[in-house]
């Protein structure tokens, strides 16, 4: 069962939520029914709203992802992040490549992007649940209600938007109304798309550009 979102959201999103209609009552009676029904759905619901337990008003980077990894084991609740010991899903592997190229860093040895999210980058799916097995099976089912509430209360914060990493074509339609000066747009870090732009693109650096014009603290990306 989905926990409240209250007791998993620091308090300063649950105005951003307040605006649904439903909030996300509409989202845990779909889970609660695919439960039911024998579908297991992913990550742990622990772990569903996890990206929003750093403070709204923290975050200075937004990475957006579409949907958990539906790999059992592998989604934790932070958008193209795994479990410390779990093999990289190739998106993350390539993400990782372009890093190094990027930053000149080493190779990471863990996936686990947890470092990142406590920096203030908010890695965030448009949806936040899946099916076991089965990608994508859980668009259109309300959490892009909530994810677009939380974009839009990012977009509209009295300190301004952080900088919006958006990576393929799902991630730019869902970030679009933020102040293209301060979007980093390339194809998706996947091997099917990533020959068509994504290396080359350096967006660790130019989101610390960004960053360090706007007189804040850039991001330590290099992971462990």
């Amino acid at each position: 069962m989905l926990p409240p979102i209250e007791s998993v959201a620091h308090p300063s999103w649950l105005p951003a939520f307040d605006t649904l209609p439903e909030g996300i009552t509409s989202i845990r009676r779909f889970l609660d029914a695919e439960t039911e029904s024998g579908r297991n759905w992913l990550p742990a619901p622990e772990n569903v709203l996890r990206a929003f337990a750093q403070p709204l008003d923290q975050v200075k980077v937004v990475i957006l992802g579409q949907d958990p990894y539906p790999t059992p084991g592998h989604s934790v609740g932070l958008a193209f992040s795994v479990a410390p010991g779990v093999a990289l899903p190739r998106s993350l592997s390539n993400i990782f490549s372009e890093m190094q190229s990027d930053l000149g860093v080493d190779a990471p040895t863990s996936g686990d992007l947890t470092p990142w999210s406590q920096q203030g980058v908010l890695l965030l799916n448009s949806v936040l649940t899946v099916q076991s097995g089965v990608a994508g099976s859980h668009r259109g089912k309300g959490w892009e209600q909530v994810t677009g509430a939380a974009l839009r209360a990012l977009k509209n914060r009295t300190r301004g938007a952080p900088v919006a990493i958006l990576w393929g074509k799902a991630a730019q339609e869902c970030g679009a109304d933020f102040d293209r000066r301060g979007v980093i747009s390339s194809p998706h870090p996947s091997p099917l798309s990533a020959h068509r732009g994504f290396w080359g693109s350096k967006p660790f650096s130019r989101a610390n550009d960004l960053l360090i014009q706007a007189g804040i603290a850039p991001i330590e990306w290099e992971l462990a």
